[in-house]
C-alpha cells in the first residue's frame, strides 16, 4: 500500500480575491474555520481554487501562505498540473520547496496527449516532486480521460500515491481498483458519488461540497471508514440536492457565490468565469437555508 496523504474529506478550496489580486485576509479566516471544523486536508490553487487563471506568483503566493497558515494542522496538497508540462513540473518542484504534503496533477487539457503521452509525463512529475503524487482525473474538463490500464502501469511508480477520479463512471472507478490492487489510494473527485467509491475502496473525497459544510462531509467519508454505513448514506443523500446545486453552472461560479455568502469573500471570478445566474442562486440559496447553512 502507498503512502497516505489524508483519509477523510479534504476541501478543494476556493481563492477568494479581490478586483486586483487575492484576498489574503479572507482566505486565511476560511482556512481557520474549515480547520475548526475538522477537515482533513486542504486542496489549494485546484480547479476550485481557479489555479488555472491564477499568475504564476499569486499560484506560489496562494500556495505558500496556505502552508505557513495551516502550519502541519492538516496535510495541505498543491494543485501543479498543466497544459505546459515545463511549467507544471517548474510548479512542482516549488511547491515542494514550499512544504506541501502532496500534488495534485491534473491531465494536460487542449493539447491532451495519448495514454502513452499521459504514463510518460505523471512519472516525469513523480520523478521531480520530494512529496507524493496524485493523479486527477476529469476528462469532462481536460478533454481526455486516464484509461484503468493506464492507472494499472502509473501505480508502478512509488511517488505516485492516489488518484482523484472525477470521471463520473462507477464502472471505471471499480476497473482501476481492481487492477492496481492496492497499489493506488482513490479519492471520489466527485460529491455525488462519495459513498458510492468509498464502497469499492476509497478513502475519501477531494471536495467542493466541503467549502461550505466541511464538517459533514468529513462526517460522511468517516462514518463510512468507520462501519457507520447508515450514517454515511443519509448524509450523502441529505446534500445531494445541495451538491445539484453547486454544479448548476460551472464550478466554482456557485461555491464562490455560496461562500461569499458565508463571509468568505466577495463574489469575484477570474475570467472567463462570471457571476452566477441569479435564479440558479436563488434556488442555491434556497437550498443552503432549508438545510440551515448561514
Amino acid at each position: 500500500m502507498k503512502k497516505v496523504i489524508f483519509k477523510g474529506a479534504g476541501t478543494a478550496i476556493i481563492t477568494p480575491m479581490t478586483n486586483t489580486g487575492v484576498d489574503f485576509d479572507a482566505f486565511g479566516r476560511l482556512i481557520e474555520w474549515q480547520i475548526q471544523e475538522e477537515i482533513d486536508a486542504l486542496i489549494v490553487a485546484g480547479t476550485t481554487g481557479e489555479g488555472s487563471t491564477l499568475s504564476d506568483e499569486e499560484h506560489k503566493q496562494v500556495v505558500k501562505y496556505a502552508v505557513e497558515k495551516v502550519a502541519g494542522r492538516v496535510p495541505v496538497i498543491a494543485g501543479t498540473g498543466s497544459n505546459d508540462i515545463a511549467y507544471g513540473l517548474q510548479l512542482t518542484k516549488a511547491c515542494c520547496e514550499y512544504g506541501v504534503d502532496g500534488v495534485l496533477v491534473v491531465t494536460p487539457y487542449y493539447n491532451k496527449t495519448t495514454q502513452q503521452g499521459l504514463i510518460n509525463l505523471y512519472n516525469e512529475y513523480a520523478d521531480v516532486s520530494t512529496v507524493p503524487v496524485i493523479v486527477y482525473n476529469v476528462p469532462s474538463r481536460t478533454g481526455v480521460n486516464i484509461t484503468p490500464a493506464t492507472f494499472e502501469q502509473l501505480a508502478k511508480h512509488e511517488n505516485i500515491v492516489a488518484v482523484k477520479e472525477a470521471s463520473g463512471n462507477i464502472s471505471q472507478a471499480v476497473d482501476i481498483m481492481a487492477r492496481t490492487k492496492g497499489e493506488l489510494n482513490m479519492y471520489s473527485g466527485n460529491d455525488d458519488q462519495i459513498v458510492p467509491l468509498l464502497s469499492i475502496g476509497g478513502i475519501g473525497v477531494i471536495s467542493v461540497l466541503s467549502n461550505v459544510v466541511p464538517k459533514e462531509t468529513h462526517r460522511m467519508v468517516m462514518s463510512y471508514l468507520e462501519g457507520d454505513i447508515e450514517t454515511a448514506k443519509e448524509l450523502q443523500l441529505k446534500y445531494f440536492n445541495l451538491v445539484n446545486a453547486l454544479f448548476s453552472e460551472v464550478n466554482p461560479i456557485p461555491v464562490k457565490s455560496a461562500m461569499a455568502r458565508l463571509g468568505y469573500g466577495k463574489n469575484i471570478l477570474r475570467a472567463p468565469l462570471y457571476p452566477m445566474d441569479k435564479a440558479l442562486e436563488a434556488k442555491m440559496f434556497e437550498e443552503m437555508d432549508r438545510l440551515g447553512i448561514k
